[in-house]
């Protein structure tokens, strides 16, 4: 058998879903398995790449660069294929009641769970489809038609053509330290001149936050040492745990790692993050979207 033929879409889902929560027993709470078949699955996705994906710390996996290079072709393989069935379905005529919402990764800890399931029982019949993109890639998406809605953020209030915008809630940045560093104990306000020795990892453009590190930089008046960009914030936090550098997250984010602090800014660098649903004007008396922003607004 060819190794490609174990490449399988439900492997590239469980190996998003580990690149998301870097734990194999969540993964496999989540996707209802035992942690051997979500390891097993991981294995042998690994064989059908073709080069190693992890690093074995005991019986824990840590990712490597080539994982986080492979997440983000796994994620379009996977968008596509949805994108397809929903099309087949449509031309089938069988599809149910479907409203395809966009997010921020940053957003599914807490606000997206409580948005969907207050959706649900304002409209059980509904089948909610959910992409996860940057700030850029989710408006574009909105404004091509491949979603009906997205919940995204802004340094300043969204300004769109053709788009409304309801407010959610505002975020602010902090400064994100690995755990067991220096910045772990400190009692003050984190003052990003004297940072300007340490490494930094960031998001891609494209996402609000990277646009608000990058602001937050030219206020302390350098450039800071970037070691990597990466295409999701999950892998970002990752990557500040594991100690590849530090880096500046939206407060929203600080329940999603132990092993990741996060430090409040001087005055002088704070900056806040406008959270807003997003929908074509065109549809705004859309019932499922009429009921979408109302949840909208119920969320802090």
């Amino acid at each position: 058998m060819n190794p490609q033929d174990t490449l399988t879409l439900r492997k590239l889902d469980i190996f998003l879903a580990f690149m998301r929560l870097g734990n194999l027993a969540r993964v496999a709470e989540e996707m209802e398995l035992s942690t051997v078949s979500v390891h097993r699955a991981l294995h042998t996705l690994e064989d059908a790449v073709g080069c190693p994906l992890f690093r074995r710390e005991g019986r824990n996996l840590q990712p490597l660069d080539t994982a986080y290079a492979f997440a983000g072709h796994a994620r379009r393989c996977l968008d596509e294929c949805r994108q397809g069935l929903e099309k087949v379905r449509d031309m089938a005529g069988v599809n149910t009641p479907r409203l395809r919402i966009g997010s921020l990764y940053s957003l599914t800890l807490h606000c997206i769970p409580q948005v969907i399931i207050g959706l649900k029982l304002r409209r059980p019949e509904l089948h909610v489809d959910l992409s996860m993109d940057s700030s850029r890639g989710l408006i574009e998406s909105l404004q091509n038609g491949r979603l009906d809605a997205i919940i995204v953020g802004a340094n300043e209030p969204p300004e769109h053509p053709g788009l409304l915008s309801v407010p959610m809630f505002e975020d602010a940045l902090y400064f994100a330290a690995p755990a067991g560093s220096r910045y772990a104990s400190a009692t003050k306000d984190i003052d990003l001149a004297t940072a300007r020795n340490e490494k930094f990892v960031m998001l891609g453009a494209g996402f609000v936050t990277s646009e608000s590190f990058m602001n937050t930089f030219r206020l302390a008046g350098y450039e800071p040492d970037v070691a990597m960009q990466v295409g999701d914030i999950f892998s970002l936090i990752n990557l500040v745990g594991q100690g590849m550098g530090c880096s500046l997250l939206p407060g929203r984010v600080a329940a999603f790692s132990d092993r990741v602090c996060l430090k409040t800014l001087q005055p002088r660098y704070r900056s806040r993050q406008r959270i807003a649903l997003m929908l074509p004007g065109s549809r705004e008396h859309d019932p499922n979207l009429q009921a979408l922003a109302a949840e909208a607004k119920r969320t802090v």
